[in-house]
This record gives structure tokens, sequence and C-alpha cells, in this order.
């Protein structure tokens, strides 16, 4: 057979450590480990810290290969401040200096699928035209619903512009012959967007269970950040943005300030990082870390003895937060800020602890709460492993979603509908199937 061709267009790409481009760094590692070829069209590296790598320049086109697969990085501009009309200009840059890229690429080389992360959606355009060009298969993978974050968030408020864009969006969602999302309520939502049953698969953010994993011993970084035995450490660890809600965490560490032995620790960066720091001044309890390298990012979730996952609830199944997987891999308990229903909720209810989106009161009981037992936090933890292995199995999911039937359709299995719940549902749209019930 010959080898398949596989040109992929994000935004975010290695050596970026966090969000997207882990994902699309580890894809694309993953499809030439296993006889693909592999091409690459991205931005340079700039994320979660909002500044382009030293490297790399954001003004010029740039090749390198990394692991074994060819990159072209598109000029970007990246702001210093982010506020909604700079975030769209920002995305815009990525989706007018890739067009040529892409347009070339999908017409000379002729790829067997031109693969699409969505943000930005601005690439979506380009991408269709260039699989037209090349008689290539055109997938789109939505990790984020951009659009409708936007509105939930309150950056795009004209009804007349809302009504534009979304039918915007529709129009072109409906045009891949497949659309993928990370979560099952995700894929409910192409649904809503009217994007046919044949064309739309779960298709999730994993886990690489052999190197994020419970750790026997203490982690290092205890000792290196000098942490005390007898503290309690409730991480955050992610990009420090606008999405995240962070407020939540330090209301919940200014409510435990009498409990001396808990340490809330916030690691990583993002647009949001400056104006937390300023909301957290005073708090002892509760300190900055740096983002780690990918190396150390085990020891890292080994650090904490509860992770804490804050979800603004204007954002609920617009996106299922990529750093839930990790945690529940390394076998720590989470306590998620998220509304009862939700893919997250589901999720975290049997390993931790769900509390409403706000409610900082909440959130600070419930830390206590898990903080005053270490059996609870030990059995919760066995179950988010448990899970993790279940889920999100990176070798399963990726060779699953690559099987690449001809028609890069959906199969159809029937599941009685007493039979179903979060996890069997999970593991079908994991396959790359809807069940009919």
């Amino acid at each position: 057979m010959a080898q398949k061709r596989l040109l992929l267009i994000a935004i975010n790409y290695w050596p970026e450590l966090t969000g997207i481009g882990k994902y699309t760094g580890e894809m694309a590692q993953w499809l030439v480990e296993n006889g693909w070829d592999v091409r690459v069209i991205t931005a340079p590296p700039y994320y979660p810290a909002w500044q382009i790598s030293k490297e790399y320049s954001g003004w010029r086109y740039h090749s390198e290969n990394m692991h074994g697969v060819s990159i072209t990085r598109c000029p970007l501009w990246v702001p210093s401040r982010v506020n909604c009309l700079k975030r769209i200009l920002h995305l815009m840059s990525f989706g007018l200096s890739s067009l040529p890229v892409i347009l070339w690429q999908a017409w000379r080389w002729r790829p067997d699928i031109v693969f699409t992360v969505e943000p930005p959606l601005f690439c979506a355009p380009a991408a269709l035209l260039g699989a037209r060009l090349g008689k290539a298969r055109s997938w789109l993978h939505v990790q984020d619903f951009e659009v409708d974050a936007a509105f939930g968030l309150g950056m795009l408020r004209s009804r007349r512009l809302q009504k534009w864009i979304l039918g915007a969006e529709r129009f072109l969602l409906r045009r891949f012959d497949r659309v993928s999302a990370i979560s099952e309520r995700m894929v409910d939502r192409l649904k809503q967007k009217k994007v046919e049953n044949s064309r739309r698969m779960v298709f999730q953010n994993w886990v690489e269970l052999d190197r994020i994993r419970p750790l026997h011993a203490t982690s290092p970084l205890r000792a290196e950040w000098g942490v005390e035995d007898n503290e309690i450490v409730i991480l955050y660890s992610g990009n420090l943005g606008e999405k995240q809600g962070l407020e939540i965490l330090v209301d919940a560490a200014r409510k435990l300030q009498h409990r001396s032995e808990l340490v809330f620790l916030l690691c990583g960066d993002g647009a949001a990082r400056s104006r937390i720091e300023q909301l957290a001044k005073g708090l002892a309890n509760l300190r900055f870390k740096p983002l780690q390298p990918a190396d150390r990012l085990n020891d890292l979730l080994n650090l904490a003895d509860i992770h804490v996952l804050p979800q603004r609830a204007d954002a609920a199944d617009l996106v299922l937060p990529s750093k839930l997987t990790n945690m529940l891999a390394s076998g720590r308990p989470v306590v998620a800020t998220a509304s009862a229903g939700t893919q997250v909720a589901d999720l975290v209810r049997d390993c931790g602890i769900v509390v409403a989106p706000a409610d900082s009161t909440a959130l600070a009981d419930a830390l206590s709460s898990l903080a005053q037992s270490k059996n609870l936090r030990r059995a919760l933890g066995l179950k988010a492993r448990a899970l993790a292995e279940q889920l999100w199995d990176k070798e399963y999911l990726l060779s699953e979603a690559f099987r690449m039937p001809a028609e890069m359709g959906t199969e159809y299995v029937d599941v009685p509908i007493g039979e179903v719940n979060t996890v069997s549902r999970l593991r079908l749209f994991s396959r790359g199937c809807k069940e009919k019930i």
C-alpha cells in the first residue's frame, strides 16, 4: 500500500507544552511512527505566554523538521494585551499567512487528508479549497468552539453579527468530509449546527499512560520548591487565561487562609497571569510557579494532593479541558467547578468533588473536606487513574481515529437506552460510533 499522506493545519504545535499544541505535536509524531507521511502548517510557538519564542520570528516563513515531520511556520501577529478584537486579528493573521502555503502544499504534494484544527476557524475555507485542489479528504477537528465561546463570554454582542457568523460557521462545517470534537457533548453541538450524522465523531484528547502515572515516592518538586512534608498541595496547572475563571481560586485561597497546612500552587502562564497575581497579593497560601518542561510534567502532577479545575458556567460543554486527562492519570482527586449535567461534572463526580461554578465558598468547603481525609483522597485517586486508563489511552484513541474507513463516516451501534451511561457512551464515541436509541 502507498504511504498515507496527511497535511495538518494548526495554529498551535510543538514545542508548545500545553493545550492544543501538545496534542497536535503528539498526533503528528504518532502518525509518522505508524507509517504516515505528515506535513504541518503552523505558527511560531507563542502559547500560553502570548509571546513568540526567541528562537522564532513572527514576521517571516520558516521551515524545519521535528520528529520526522516537515513543518512550515507562517507569520503571526501576537498582541501584547489580549481582548476580543485583538484575538480576532491574531487568528486572522494566521488564516491569511497560511493561505498560500495550504493551497500550494495541497495542490503540489497531493495529501490523502487535509486535517484542520479549530481554532482558528479562519483556516477552514483554505483547508476546504486545498482539499478540493489536491483531491483529498477534508477533516475539521474542533478543540474549542471559539465562536460559541466568544458569544458566551460576551465578546461579540451584536445579534445581527452573531446570526451572520453562526450561519457562516454552519456553512463551513457542513462541507467537511469529517468533523470531530473532543467530547460527546461537543459532538452533540455539531448536530445542532446541522453537521450530518455520517460526518461527525468524537476524537478525544488522550494521555500517555506510561509517562503520566502515579509516583510511589514523593515528587522531587516538593523539596525543590520548599513544600513542607505536612503541607497539602492544591494544584492548578495549565493556561492562566481569561476563560478559566481563575478568580475563584484566589477567593477560595482567601477563605482558607486559616488552614496553614493548605498551599495553593498555580503553575503556568497566560494572558490573565498578571491580573490574577494582583488579585492574590498578600495571600501567603497561594504561590505562582512557571510552566514546567515536558519531562517534569509527571513530577508536577504528582506534587498535587488535590487537583483543582475551575470552569466558567458560560463555557460549559464548549470545550472539555484537556488538562483533565492528565490530572486523572496522575491518580489524584479533582475538585471541579462545573454545572450539573455537563460532561466535566459527569466525569469528575466519581473521582472527585463537583461544585457550582463561581461558588468560591463551596469550592473552599470541598477542598477543606478532601484535605482532612487522606484515605478519601487515596480512594478517589485510584478511581481517577482507572477512569483515565479506561477512556484515554493514547494508542487506542489514535489507532481507532485513523482506521480511516473509505467513506470517513460513522458506524452505528444499537445500544438499549437502559444500558447507556457516561462511560459506555464515551467509549462508543471514541471509536467513532453513534448509538441508535
